[in-house]
């Protein structure tokens, strides 16, 4: 398709995360008067790289009430988005040729399984900051072509432009993200992020960091910024090299932001960098533990979690005031009939609330799928996001397991009913509250977010505070808090707001989980039949 090269109408669209998760809590986003967890930053990063003569629209499926015509005002139409988005991204797509519009597509769904969005006029596939000038320069000589793909090439972040971060209204999410570093330098085999960014991690220049975070300043945004990175802590010596600058960044403005982040276990070997992180303000991150089982997580590639003792490297990372979230995942070939118990005493000697817990899926373009693939295990179709809600909680195992499909799904049972039952989860939260070091917190809401929070608080307490089967754990839990460790009081009331989504998605996910082993419990799946075990945890 040849187009003129004018000023274009542009609207980037995001497309509808269809799937409810752990991770998307909308039940609590409301609560806050937000209507999603994060804005999106791979297409406000997009935004910048185009013309700037071009005029830009943003349209958030997620935090925006939906009007096909919406699809009338722009020449081209970019869509990009994530495997949960995957239903959504093709109807949209669909949606927009029938209006006429030349649709451009990326991301990493589609840069996985490009075959799945054949339908748009271009697909411009791997890191934007490679692929979408070579598009643009052929759309100005008007011989854009179909597929761009540049696979062997890895992105300079240090030319990444700073996200058009005034495209999004603040008061709709939760909190901002911002990337400073791709890549992660482990090798899991489940692991897409290493088949799209690399194991060499990429961090964007000091300087170049925080000029994003005064574009956000300087349009007023105060609060939660997420660093997005695959793990922030990949290259250490790169952290600790930015680190004293953000401070001192921190310091001038007087701490408008704190902190959360992905990393990897082995952060907690580095009480320097533990001590470099409380400094700036983090008080979050996230942890992918994957499972206790010292045989699965060999045999999965990630054996960083292997040299260490879990529990006591989480309490390290408690005593520098932050939290974890923490990732399992139930159904790899090595697990044997104590998965369950053993992820269930994990969680409880860690004193983790927030659990995102998941049947194992096949991810394309990963190790695991190659492998399975190798070995007829696949399923076909394994690629295509399935219908309904509840994503890898409850539409996981796209494979042939090494054991039965109904066992795995009672040991994931085991697991959601028991460490999402009420008096688990405010237990958990109360050793947490007790347990976090919030002494050296520089962060502190404006008013303008207590008035945000206040009603929030109120709002949980009338539903937590009340309910039959949360009141007594909810209030011994703020009290004990109150009294115990007061600094931690505003983040252990932010976890105990989770549960108005965790408690009723962790009962819909039973439920479904109960109706799928009825199912196998009538007609198995078939179970695979390897060579040898050893065969397959080496292939």
């Amino acid at each position: 398709m040849s187009i003129e090269f004018v000023v274009m109408r542009c609207l980037l669209l995001n497309p509808e995360f269809r799937s409810d998760s752990f991770w998307n809590y909308r039940e609590t986003c409301h609560l806050r008067g937000a209507r999603y967890p994060a804005a999106p930053l791979g297409l406000i990063t997009v935004a910048a790289m185009l013309p700037q003569d071009w005029d830009i629209r943003l349209f958030d499926r997620n935090v925006q009430d939906w009007d096909p015509s919406v699809l009338d005002w722009g020449d081209f139409v970019l869509i990009g988005g994530m495997m949960p988005q995957q239903r959504d991204t093709v109807e949209m797509i669909h949606e927009a040729k029938i209006r006429g519009k030349t649709v451009v597509v990326g991301g990493p769904d589609a840069t996985n399984s490009p075959h799945l969005y054949s339908e748009a006029d271009h697909l411009v596939l791997g890191e934007a900051e490679v692929t979408l000038p070579l598009f643009l320069a052929d759309l100005e000589a008007g011989a854009a072509k179909k597929i761009y793909r540049e696979a062997q090439v890895k992105a300079d972040v240090t030319t990444s432009p700073c996200p058009r971060f005034d495209l999004i209204q603040f008061d709709r999410y939760l909190h901002v993200g911002v990337q400073w570093c791709r890549g992660c330098p482990f090798n899991c085999e489940f692991c897409d992020i290493i088949e799209l960014f690399g194991r060499v991690p990429r961090a964007k220049a000091t300087e170049q960091m925080l000029r994003e975070l005064q574009t956000l300043y300087d349009l007023g945004y105060r609060g939660h910024v997420d660093l997005v990175d695959d793990n922030f802590i990949g290259n250490k010596k790169l952290v600790k090299e930015f680190l004293p600058h953000l401070k001192s960044w921190s310091e001038k403005h007087h701490w408008p932001f704190e902190f959360s982040t992905e990393a990897s276990l082995n952060l907690a070997d580095d009480e320097v960098l533990l001590q470099m992180m409380q400094d700036v303000g983090f008080f979050a991150i996230f942890v992918g533990i994957e499972s206790p089982d010292e045989a699965t997580l060999i045999a999965t590639q990630k054996r960083q979690n292997t040299r260490r003792s879990i529990v006591e490297s989480l309490r390290k990372i408690y005593d520098y005031g932050i939290f974890v979230n923490a990732g399992y995942i139930v159904g790899f070939d090595t697990e044997q009939n104590s998965t369950a118990r053993g992820i269930i005493n994990c969680i409880r000697e860690t004193s983790i609330p927030v659990n995102m817990v998941g049947l194992l899926v096949a991810l394309p373009t990963t190790q695991l799928s190659r492998r399975l693939e190798r070995e007829g295990r696949l399923h076909e179709g394994y690629e295509i996001a399935p219908e309904g809600v509840g994503d890898q909680c409850t539409s996981g195992i796209n494979f042939d397991p090494l054991r039965p499909k109904a066992d795995i799904l009672r040991d994931f049972l085991q697991v959601i009913e028991t460490v999402y039952s009420p008096e688990e989860f405010f237990s958990r939260v109360e050793q947490l509250g007790a347990a976090l070091d919030s002494s050296q917190r520089k962060f502190r809401p404006r008013l303008k977010q207590w008035f945000r929070d206040l009603p929030a608080f109120f709002k949980m307490s009338a539903r937590l505070g009340t309910a039959i089967d949360t009141r007594r754990y909810f209030w011994r839990v703020f009290f004990q808090t109150l009294w115990r460790n007061p600094g931690s009081l505003r983040h252990t009331m932010s976890i105990m707001a989770l549960y108005l989504h965790f408690g009723p998605f962790s009962k819909y996910v039973a439920g479904q989980i109960r109706m799928e082993i009825e199912r196998e419990t009538a007609t198995p799946s078939r179970v695979a039949t390897p060579r040898s075990k050893m065969g397959v945890i080496a292939a």
